[in-house]
């Protein structure tokens, strides 16, 4: 980093408002020399807040386009804990290669690694750095920088939720432990067969538990029930 992380941290503290930590997301651009920054943070409510450096014409375009549904950067980091290398994510589809050619178009750049971090009351936010380079440099620049990284999107999660405090989300809708590893099994990628069979009950069973929690989460469809009870923090996968 340009400046030491120990400086950065004591300027993230002193922030007082949410404008604020949008220009120190835009100093932690300038510090790890990427062309974007992105902190994207969805409560319980499914209330979202964001600072971020990326274009608005994408950040229009992307929500109009409801893109979060097949963005395979969003739905990597609803299955895991660990750091998002993007390379490592599945790109072959067609819809996530049109996807990523669009939003290189925009100047997101080809490499990423995003950092999921689950909060309090089932908070759910990703943290990402992304860059135009080739593979062998980004390795070594996220190899050089990915520990840094993981300390400042917790930080930053912190402060945000500072911020936001008084704005508190409303009680979580209780899944059943049926339920829960029912959606639980689907977000591990169990097809409904295997699922029923490890659950010992039939498929008939399996797809009432899954229903019912898609109810009670207001979900459209089984995969949006799954993402939703991810980001609520009521499935541990």
């Amino acid at each position: 980093m340009r400046q030491p992380l120990a400086g950065f941290i004591e300027r993230l503290q002193g922030a007082r408002s949410l404008e604020a930590l949008q220009r120190l997301i835009l100093d932690i651009r300038e510090d790890f020399e990427v062309e974007h920054v992105v902190y994207h943070a969805v409560n319980a409510a499914g209330g979202q807040y964001a600072v971020l450096t990326y274009p608005g014409a994408w950040v229009d375009r992307y929500i109009a386009r409801d893109y979060a549904r097949l963005d395979p950067v969003v739905q990597g980091c609803y299955r895991r804990f660990t750091p998002v290398d993007w390379k490592a994510l599945d790109w072959t589809g067609r819809p996530a290669r049109a996807f990523l050619g669009e939003a290189m178009e925009h100047g997101v750049g080809n490499q990423g690694l995003s950092v999921p971090i689950r909060g309090p009351g089932g908070q759910f936010a990703v943290f990402t750095v992304s860059h135009r380079a080739s593979d062998a440099a980004w390795a070594r620049h996220a190899a050089r920088h990915q520990g840094e990284l993981i300390l400042i999107a917790h930080y930053v999660n912190q402060k945000a939720l500072d911020l936001a405090q008084g704005r508190q989300p409303p009680l979580q809708t209780a899944l059943s432990p049926r339920e829960t590893d029912a959606l639980t099994l689907l977000a591990l990628g169990y097809s409904r067969a295997r699922a029923a069979e490890n659950l010992d009950i039939s498929e008939h069973t399996l797809r009432d538990y899954v229903e019912s929690a898609r109810l009670k989460l207001g979900a459209a469809n089984t995969t949006h029930a799954v993402a939703r009870a991810l980001t609520r923090g009521l499935l541990v996968v």
